[in-house]
Parts: C-alpha cells; structure tokens; sequence
C-alpha cells in the first residue's frame, strides 16, 4: 500500500528521500519556507514556516507518514529550539492525528559526549556537549512522550555530492588532525542516509532509536591521510582534535540487525567513487 508522506524541510537530504519515495510509489509532499520551482519529479511543493503556525494551514489530509528533518536558519540555540522543538509541535498540531501513522525525527550522535574512543550504540546514554544536541536531545524526547509510533535516526557526519569542503581544505592546506592520540571519525554517505530513513519508514515494527553511521569508524588522521593521497595533497599537520565533537566509534548494528545495508560502509570507498577514482 503506497502512503501519503510529508517531507518537513526538504533540502539535500531530504530531497534524496523524496526520489526514493516516490519510486516506490508513495505520494510525497515537501514543506519549506522556500519551496523549489515545481518539476517533473511528482513531489508536491507546499510553503510554510514550522516556526510560524499560520503558515502550516491548509495542509493536505490523510497524511500518513511525517519525516522531520528541517534545517534551522541561523545556528544558535533559539533557532535549533524554534526549529526543532517549537515546530515540531506546530506541525504535529496542523497534521492531527487522525492518519498519521509514523514520525521519523532525523536528529544527532551530537547527543552524545566524549566516550574515549569507545564504542557507542544506542543504549549508550546522551550526554550532549552543545546546544544543538541537547535541543535535538529534548525534541526526541518530547516526540517519544507524544506517540509510540515515533522513531529517532541518528545521523553521523553526512558527506556525498555536493559536501566536498573537506576535500577543498585539505587541498588548501587548511587541516589540521591529532595523531597522538586517535580521535574518531564517524561518517555516513547522504545517499545511505536517505536510504536509511525509506527503509525505516517501512519496517513492521521498528525500535524507537536507529543510528546512521556506516560501517567503519576511522582515526581522523587515518582518514585524512586517505583523503589526502586521494587527490594529490600533502597530509594534514598534527593539531587539536575538533572542538566539541568527543571521539567515539558509532555502531550501527542494530540499523544493520533491521535489514538495512549501506552502500558506502567505508567512507574511504565512498570517498573515492565521488572523485571517480
């Protein structure tokens, strides 16, 4: 049975769910404050502002799956609030809850601290280190207190077409990485990513918490060196590790024990069929 899905921001990410929706033959509608020029692609364009509740009237009915993944418009902990907590309830409140079915929230691992380099799964409690994770942090437990037919994917780094500036610094000569002590890069493909959020949206009977993360945790430095060698630049110089992200390797067992496989579950593999190499 195909679903009526609304897509709550929509920008790379989302639009990447969209197609998938849509070629499994779902009816899909994407919310933005500025939605793209109508195409070809059947998503239905909608405008609004979840932070403005007068602008989320007139949505379509019988919506039946909700996918939240806005993107707040300034980074400071206002905007994560009236993003991810504030809108969040408008919309849950223009939708009803009549048809709904499912709600996926796309949040963080910035919900998580430092752990050592030590394996996290999601039993592992939060312990957010910024604003943005213990906002994302207090908007899934708002939605879990709202509905059992919630479920929280958890993202690592999104990379892909389109999110090369690591690859443009290193380049540049503008990276630093600590080589004393490793510090741990988790990292997802935003095609998994999106392939990720489709393949829970149509789970039975899914847990409530997924973390996407592929498949192989990697030292920065390990990382960066590949990446260097990758396109002809000198390694990165030896410095601090990344300010307010704690080292950790991100397990994705249990998104994996649910059927799904990623493509990239080597960011250095994935790395490298986006420079074609």
């Amino acid at each position: 049975m195909s679903e009526r899905v609304l897509l709550a921001g929509c920008g790379d990410l989302g639009l990447r769910v969209a197609q998938r929706l849509r070629a499994r033959g779902d009816d899909v509608w994407a919310l933005r404050r500025q939605p793209q020029v109508s195409d070809d692609s059947g998503i239905h364009w909608l405008r609004g502002d979840l932070t403005q509740p007068m602008t989320l009237r007139g949505l379509p009915a019988g919506i039946t799956q909700l996918v939240y993944l806005p993107t707040p418009d300034r980074r400071d902990a206002a905007a994560y609030r009236a993003t991810f907590l504030d809108g969040l309830r408008h919309l849950l409140v223009a939708l009803g809850q009549g048809s709904l079915r499912r709600v996926l929230l796309v949040s963080s691992s910035a919900v998580y601290g430092e752990h050592g380099g030590d394996w996290v799964d999601e039993d592992t409690p939060a312990a957010p280190p910024g604003f943005n994770g213990a906002v994302l942090l207090e908007a899934e437990q708002w939605l879990a207190a709202q509905s059992p037919r919630s479920i929280v994917l958890r993202l690592a780094g999104l990379y892909g077409p389109g999110r090369m500036q690591l690859l443009e610094r290193l380049r540049a000569g503008q990276v630093a990485v600590p080589r004393t002590l490793p510090h741990w890069a988790n990292r997802i493909h935003v095609d998994d990513a999106a392939a990720a959020v489709v393949h829970l949206l149509q789970l039975t009977d899914p847990l409530p918490l997924y973390l996407g993360v592929d498949s192989m945790p990697l030292p920065l430095d390990v990382l960066y060196d590949h990446l260097a060698g990758l396109i002809g630049a000198a390694p990165a110089v030896d410095g601090p590790a990344p300010a307010g992200i704690g080292s950790k390797r991100l397990s994705n067992a249990r998104l994996r024990a649910s059927g799904f496989a990623p493509q990239w579950p080597d960011a250095r593999e994935g790395y490298a069929a986006l420079l074609d190499i």
